[in-house]
């Protein structure tokens, strides 16, 4: 259960702080799908990040199954990110001088052991491979980035996020710099490699026609986030 309570978020700035966010409160559960949408400068990068440990509240509270990850050591906070979360951002952020299994399996090799050290283990690897043919690329395991359309590269970004089997999954524009028909296959694989484990999925978007895909969608207008009529 992914909890959010009275969460407000500040910006200092020299003449005051800016608020970006103001009693936001909602709760999701494991399997729930949410998108959220709202004008560009509206707070969502902010709120995914602060969803993400990546950045603290300024008050409020998260909890992710009864957990502050912000109560916790910055090491225990690394290893819980790296664990627990699977992070999409709007671009791909692939590292262009490694293969797409490289890439794919660069978060399992924090703290790693076994295998040579750069790969990881069988089974790692294993489900590495795994990821890459759900996500369609299968036959592109040695290629690198550059070698890759926009699509593609977003699809090896999202089976990067999944190779550590997070209970959250978050995404930050993940279409936004997709034509239309690479987004719509982006969307349709998000939603279809959700349906096969039970994670919490949350999507920030600007596309309309990706957050009506949603069962649950939340709008982020004026810092304040309402929960939108299906």
């Amino acid at each position: 259960m992914l909890r959010v309570e009275h969460l407000i978020k500040e910006y200092p700035t020299p003449r005051g702080p800016i608020r970006v966010l103001d009693d936001v409160s909602f709760a999701l559960a494991s399997g729930d799908a949410a998108a959220i949408m709202g004008p560009s400068g509206s707070g969502k990068s902010s709120l995914l990040y602060i969803l993400g440990a990546l950045e603290p509240p300024s008050s409020g509270g998260v909890t992710f199954d009864g957990q502050n990850p912000f109560a916790l050591t910055p090491a225990a906070l690394a290893a819980f990110r790296n664990t627990s979360i699977g992070f999409v951002f709007q671009e791909h952020c692939l590292l262009p001088q490694c293969t797409v299994l490289e890439n794919v399996l660069i978060p399992t090799l924090v703290g790693a052991s076994g295998g040579d050290g750069r790969r990881g283990s069988d089974a790692t690897l294993g489900r590495a491979r795994e990821l890459i043919g759900q996500v369609g690329l299968g036959d592109r395991l040695e290629h690198r980035p550059a070698e890759l359309s926009g699509g593609e590269r977003q699809r090896v970004a999202i089976a990067r996020a999944l190779i550590r089997s997070p209970r959250l999954v978050l995404c930050d524009e993940p279409t936004g710099n997709l034509d239309r028909a690479a987004a719509e296959t982006v969307a349709s694989l998000l939603l279809d490699l959700h349906r096969q484990q039970p994670t919490i999925l949350v999507v920030v978007t600007h596309s309309l026609q990706m957050a009506s895909r949603f069962p649950i969608r939340f709008d982020l207008v004026d810092r304040k986030l309402t929960k939108s009529q299906p």
